[in-house]
């Protein structure tokens, strides 16, 4: 059996992306009203402001790679979260800049920092736990930005249509495979930049036991 040179590509990035922690593309469901699933790793966002306090004067964030959802990237630069508890070094900054500092850990990661980490939408901070991050050229007290990241579904308004769901809505998703799970309360998010794909953190996603090309089915 023969393995195309793009076969080859895509196993790889997957390889890397596994490797990195972070989310794992995956390619659109097979018509069966299925959809990719991938884990996202610990990692912050950064405003303008906090990248120049982090990493120096007039320093941007630097692309690594692109990540699954247009426009966001892994960039090259990496922080260390703090607290009187704890620490996690090597945490990725992903791209590109935000209005607001955010820090998406697992409930895991939570805990080993003794911080608390409402479970929350992305974007939405209300009761965000406190951390320092340290850069390679400052210190930032974030405080008001650790939240653990709802689960969620990025859908096209085609992809909606064709789900028979709509932006804000909650639903069930059910996970095959080894450890087959369904997820409650998933929140659907369309926006027309957006590429189909559930987001899970780790915590979520070893539950499931979760793998590549893994997929999921919104349930009825």
């Amino acid at each position: 059996m023969s393995i195309s040179e793009g076969e080859v590509r895509e196993l790889v990035s997957r390889v890397l992306a596994q490797c990195e922690g972070l989310s794992v593309p995956g390619a659109q469901g097979p018509g069966d009203g299925s959809f990719p699933v991938e884990a996202s790793a610990r990692h912050v966002h950064l405003t303008k402001e906090a990248v120049e306090a982090l990493f120096g004067p007039g320093a941007k964030l630097t692309k690594k790679r692109d990540l699954s959802q247009p426009g966001e990237f892994l960039s090259d630069q990496r922080v260390r979260l703090v607290t009187p508890k704890g620490e996690i070094a090597n945490v990725a900054v992903l791209g590109p800049e935000r209005p607001t500092v955010q820090v998406e850990l697992s409930l895991t990661d939570a805990r080993q920092l003794g911080v608390k980490a409402p479970v929350n939408l992305s974007g939405d901070l209300t009761g965000a736990g406190d951390v320092t991050l340290i850069g390679d050229r400052g210190v930032l007290a974030a405080a008001g930005s650790v939240i653990a990241a709802r689960a969620h579904i990025h859908m096209t308004p085609g992809d909606a249509s064709r789900l028979g769901v709509s932006d804000g809505e909650v639903v069930r998703v059910a996970i095959a495979g080894g450890r087959p799970v369904t997820f409650d309360r998933v929140v659907v998010r369309v926006k027309g930049s957006f590429a189909l794909a559930m987001h899970i953190d780790f915590d979520e996603a070893n539950a499931c036991g979760l793998g590549a090309n893994a997929t999921g089915k919104i349930v009825r």
